[in-house]
């Protein structure tokens, strides 16, 4: 443990001694140095290692562009490697809240570690942005009034998918993902948005997570022989998917659609198969905008790298942050002020301006992209300001 370290930890011990002796005041948060405790629960190693940098660069780079403070206030940083681990999820956020006194807790990446801070949220009321993970639940059947998102939901995406579909003229689909949440719940905005268009779906494919043995359903969708493919897959597995299609000879036969992480961070390895491939979502990297314009220079410039989706949700999650923390002049203990502020909130962000809906969750466009040459192409948008219907939550 470092120096800078076990001096946090000591001066926390002794607030909290103090506190039980009764020598201090109620508002604990801001006699802890006047510092605001942020709390980063993100994978740090592991397959999502650099989701999790990636949000991270983006939420300092924003705090930073803010003043680097919070509501004038200095910040402590404490950090959780969540591993993407689900089962250390509520352990992980219940040290960040008991031991470091976190005022918020930012995280994370994976759906399923998300929940366990949704629960360890929901029970303790300290502050919780969700940078990523898209579970439905987070603002639907377990929303709260301390959770907001920053991101997307798992249908979002593909309640933009149905209408561009039947604009093509492919009024008939077959889907095909992994049987498991997420990809349950992006066929749920797949189907409502498909057959609301006046599609029809003929027929449902599925395959364990997370197996990416694909041929036995390829054979399977040549037979078929659907107008069109819609799908959900993420990461190395979408890149096989899409070369697969290719070996298969379904490319340039059976059209290929898909949520937009179908072709996020893959196309250098799945090459010229991901040609053509159309998907859905709240980001390019080539949108040209002078705010994404901007947005990508800085972020080369502080970071060396390019920044994508992952960076740009962080961006907006500091964003989001520094709006809420100025209307509250830093006491994020001032919680129905600070969820008004951040209710209200409308975010200049890279991926265009959007606001939050009652569920805690962006109302955003979402653009129509296909790869060209292992570049995500912006046809235009597919549905302007469209918002998750959180169905199932109730504020309490």
């Amino acid at each position: 443990m470092s120096s800078s370290r076990r001096l946090v930890l000591s001066r926390s011990a002794a607030l909290i001694g103090a506190a039980s002796t009764g020598l201090l005041l109620p508002r604990l948060a801001l006699a802890q140095g006047n510092k605001v405790r942020v709390g980063l629960m993100l994978p740090y190693t592991g397959a999502y290692a650099p989701l999790g940098v990636a949000i991270e660069n983006g939420l300092r780079m924003a705090i930073d562009e803010g003043g680097g403070k919070l509501g004038g206030r200095e910040i402590e940083w404490y950090k959780v490697d969540d591993e993407s681990d689900p089962p250390k999820a509520v352990e992980n956020a219940s040290k960040l809240v008991q031991r470091d006194k976190v005022d918020v807790i930012i995280g994370t990446v994976h759906s399923g570690v998300q929940m366990g801070i949704q629960k360890v949220a929901r029970e303790s009321g300290v502050l919780s942005l969700i940078p990523n993970a898209g579970v439905l639940a987070a603002t639907g059947a377990l929303c709260a009034p301390n959770v907001f998102r920053t991101s997307f939901t798992n249908s979002q995406p593909t309640l933009a998918l149905g209408a561009p579909m039947m604009k093509a003229g492919h009024k008939k689909a077959v889907w095909i993902t992994w049987k498991y949440a997420a990809g349950d719940e992006a066929f749920a905005g797949f189907k409502e948005s498909y057959t609301k268009a006046g599609g029809t779906i003929i027929k449902e494919l599925t395959l364990p997570f997370p197996n990416v043995e694909f041929q036995a359903l390829l054979t399977e969708i040549g037979t078929l022989k659907p107008d069109a493919v819609a799908c959900f897959f993420a990461g190395p597995a979408a890149a096989k998917f899409m070369k697969d299609y290719a070996a298969a000879g379904l490319k340039g036969k059976i059209p290929l659609y898909g949520s937009g992480f179908l072709t996020e961070g893959v196309l250098e390895a799945a090459g010229p198969a991901a040609d053509g491939v159309i998907t859905t979502l709240h980001y390019a990297d080539s949108l040209n905008t002078p705010r994404n314009n901007e947005f990508r220079l800085a972020y080369a410039k502080t970071f060396k790298s390019q920044p994508d989706v992952y960076a740009m949700q962080g961006y907006d999650t500091g964003q989001l942050l520094v709006q809420g923390a100025k209307a509250v002049k830093g006491d994020l203990n001032a919680k129905p002020a600070l969820y008004k502020a951040l209710e209200s909130a409308v975010i200049d962000s890279p991926r265009g301006k959007w606001t939050m809906s009652k569920q805690h969750n962006p109302v955003q466009d979402i653009y129509l992209r296909v790869v060209e040459n292992k570049d995500n192409k912006v046809l235009g948008v597919a549905v302007k300001a469209l918002a998750d219907p959180g169905t199932g939550c109730k504020m309490v």
